[in-house]
């Protein structure tokens, strides 16, 4: 393989503005980028949207790139999973903040009456306290999967545990919300 070929003499005719050395780039790492991006995402639109804009804070990023830090493909993938690590925790933060959203509050039907309403309300409240006293590598599981609709294949790819795991965490997490609800209902 002569330097044309190596990413580092990709990188160097990229950073002098040769387009074909940038798609050949591209075109060597989008596989591993898209991995790393799903494993983290865990659905594939997603991934392929991070994917592109890993791809593009690569390009505007491409001075910063210095072959004494590593080989390009290391440096890549250490961009990818610091981009895919903050899009997780951005999700993450926004499954949060709709949590404490009224997300289980339906309208009320023009046949439900002020009762019917109030004990809508009740009962929303009630599961969000629930949700909310589990701990958190429980109720994240238990969203994603009952008030998401994730599967749970996915569910186990975005928080990188085994699929048994998930499996095993969301049936907890809906024994103890149970127990939690019914024990406010017996009260």
């Amino acid at each position: 393989m002569n330097l044309n070929d190596s990413d580092s003499g990709l990188v160097h005719r990229c950073r002098a503005g040769d387009q074909s050395a940038w798609r050949e780039l591209v075109g060597r790492h989008t596989r591993r980028v898209f991995a790393i991006a799903y494993r983290y995402l865990g659905r594939v639109e997603d991934a392929e949207d991070l994917t592109q804009e890993v791809f593009v804070k690569v390009y505007q990023g491409l001075d910063r790139y210095r072959e004494r830090d590593g080989a390009f493909p290391a440096w890549l993938g250490t961009v990818a999973r610091n981009h895919a690590i903050d899009r997780y925790r951005q999700r993450r933060e926004e499954l949060l903040r709709a949590r404490d959203e009224p997300f289980l509050e339906q309208l009320p039907s023009r046949a439900d009456g002020p009762y019917q309403a109030l004990e809508r309300s009740e009962r929303v409240r009630l599961v969000h306290r629930g949700l909310q006293a589990l701990p958190a590598n429980i109720r994240e599981p238990l969203v994603m999967c009952d008030l998401q609709g994730l599967a749970y294949e996915d569910i186990a790819e975005a928080l990188g545990v085994p699929l048994g795991t998930v499996k095993s965490r969301i049936n907890r997490g809906r024994v103890e919300l149970a127990k939690r609800l019914l024990g406010r209902v017996r009260r």
